[in-house]
């Protein structure tokens, strides 16, 4: 199989989300959770770091559940800042309490989260090759709303990234045999 050139090839955990996850249509309130909290951690960070730790931090963060995620408190702060196994940033540990209060808002507000996120494309996928191109129109009109409704660390370029990982944006390039699928 003919994979998108950025693809590390020698990490079958990347290889797997490459070929299963990226650009795949995400409806799953669960997973749309779950990948906003890991896109806000990638911060700075590459995705690939990130997603070497997913387990983990699905272990750390109650298997990504927002109910729960929502209700921390200062002690379950302090044992995630002592687990060696996540990305032990305090203020991206804040920020994951913080959009599970605000996801669980919108969730009340849409009647899910995935109805908030697709509407901005009128339930569309947008295809867009893969290029250098880290954030968009639609990402910058996202972020901006996310951040109005009080979400931390999801500014445009993560909010794209986000959107590429949900299936929101499919941008595999035209070298991928993944491209040739959505002709």
């Amino acid at each position: 199989m003919k994979r998108c050139n950025w693809l590390n090839l020698n990490n079958p955990l990347y290889v797997q989300y490459h070929d299963n996850e990226w650009g795949v249509p995400t409806h799953d309130d669960k997973k749309l959770f779950e990948m906003l909290l890991l896109e806000g951690f990638q911060a700075g960070l590459s995705w690939e770091r990130v997603l070497n730790k997913r387990a983990a931090f699905g272990q750390a963060f109650d298997n990504f559940n927002a109910d729960k995620i929502a209700n921390y408190n200062e002690a379950k702060i302090e044992k995630l800042l002592a687990n060696k196994n996540i990305i032990r940033n305090k203020l991206k540990i804040k920020a994951s309490i913080t959009n599970a209060k605000v996801f669980k808002l919108i969730q009340k507000e849409f009647g899910s989260f995935n109805s908030y996120i697709w509407h901005f494309t009128n339930n569309k996928i947008v295809f867009e090759e893969y290029s250098l191109r880290t954030t968009s129109p639609l990402s910058d009109q996202i972020s901006k709303d996310l951040k109005t409704r009080g979400m931390k660390f999801v500014g445009s370029t993560i909010i794209y990234s986000y959107l590429q990982s949900i299936g929101v944006i499919n941008a595999h390039g035209k070298e991928c045999d993944l491209y040739k699928n959505k002709l």
